[in-house]
Order: C-alpha cells, then sequence, then structure tokens
C-alpha cells in the first residue's frame, strides 16, 4: 500500500511538471490510478513514461475502449480509449485515458513505441471503429470482412445475420508432417 501511494505521488510530479496542460482529470479506484488526457498529448506521453527510468512503465499491457452512448458521461465524448501501462520493477499499474467525440473518434498510433499496440489498436478499431492515425496496417483482425460496423458500439444493430466462412472450404486438408 505505502509502495503504492509513492508512486501515484511520483507519477502526479511526472504530469504536473512535464504535462500539466495535457492532463484533464484524475481519477484513483481501488488504488488503480488514472489520468484522463487531451488526446493530442498521448503520443508525448506515452514516449516520454516509456523512457522515463525512475517509472519504468515500459510495459503496455493493453489498449481497450468504452461506448458511453446514452449515459451522461457521453458529453465528455462518447468513445473513451484506455492505455493500461504497467512497471515490473515498481509493481505498478497506470491507466491513461482519453475522450474522443463521436463524429470524429481518431486518435494517433502508438505501435511506434510498442509493437504491441499494433494488435491492440487492431482490435479496438475493428469491435468500436475508433481510427488510430498513422498505424501501419489498420486492418480487420477479429470479424468477418463483410461486416459492415463495429460490433461494440452501443448502436450496433443486434439483428445482424453472422456471414458464413466459406472462403476455403473446398481447398483439401494440409498435412502436417
Amino acid at each position: 500500500m505505502e509502495q503504492t501511494s509513492l508512486m501515484t505521488e511520483k507519477i502526479r510530479d511526472f504530469f504536473s511538471s512535464r504535462f500539466a496542460d495535457a492532463v484533464i482529470s484524475e481519477d484513483n479506484f481501488r488504488d488503480q490510478q488514472s489520468f484522463y488526457v487531451k488526446p493530442e498529448a498521448i503520443f508525448d506521453i506515452c514516449q516520454t513514461l516509456l523512457n522515463d527510468a525512475e517509472l519504468d512503465l515500459k510495459y503496455l499491457s493493453d489498449i481497450t475502449s468504452l461506448d458511453w452512448l446514452g449515459d451522461e458521461e457521453a458529453e465528455k465524448g462518447r468513445f473513451e480509449v484506455v492505455y493500461n501501462l504497467y512497471s515490473l520493477t515498481h509493481h505498478n499499474r497506470l491507466f491513461l485515458k482519453v475522450r474522443l467525440q463521436e463524429d470524429n473518434p481518431r486518435i494517433r498510433t502508438v505501435s511506434d513505441l510498442w509493437a504491441g499496440a499494433n494488435c491492440m489498436e487492431r482490435e479496438v478499431w475493428d469491435l468500436m471503429g475508433i481510427d488510430f492515425e498513422g498505424h501501419p496496417d489498420m486492418t480487420k483482425v477479429l470479424t468477418a470482412d463483410e461486416l459492415d460496423g463495429h460490433p461494440l458500439r452501443k448502436d450496433f444493430p443486434l439483428t445482424w445475420e453472422q456471414p458464413k466462412f466459406t472462403w476455403n472450404k473446398d481447398d483439401p486438408p494440409e498435412v502436417i508432417k
């Protein structure tokens, strides 16, 4: 508990000294620290955190997203992108959160910083429709090519019919030697 409080203070100092103008708000829920930041600052913040030896938040654990459609939270931006960073040496987690407007949900890719972000960003794009500018291969990773739309959005129709995967059904099976 004490280690967590110390790291939280170091992270607050990091933001107040380097990115005070980029922070919108902060939240601490069950000792999990979150900072809401401006979308245009996410790459610079991630790059600086990645290179900060003291905080050592080098591991990008996950990128996920939420759709706030129909909730009062949607006023801050319908979509929320969450970056889950972790320090293996300090055993400390930090969430960076970004709100995006419904009409243009896009943000700069962080795949230049973490190779693992490539598939995570593709998943968020495929399921939620958030575009990651500068991504090297923004193609579907989970849904069928025939699917129009993004199934994790709250306004995605629930009556959509699942496509039949018939692309290679008549090909002979490969023999494993």
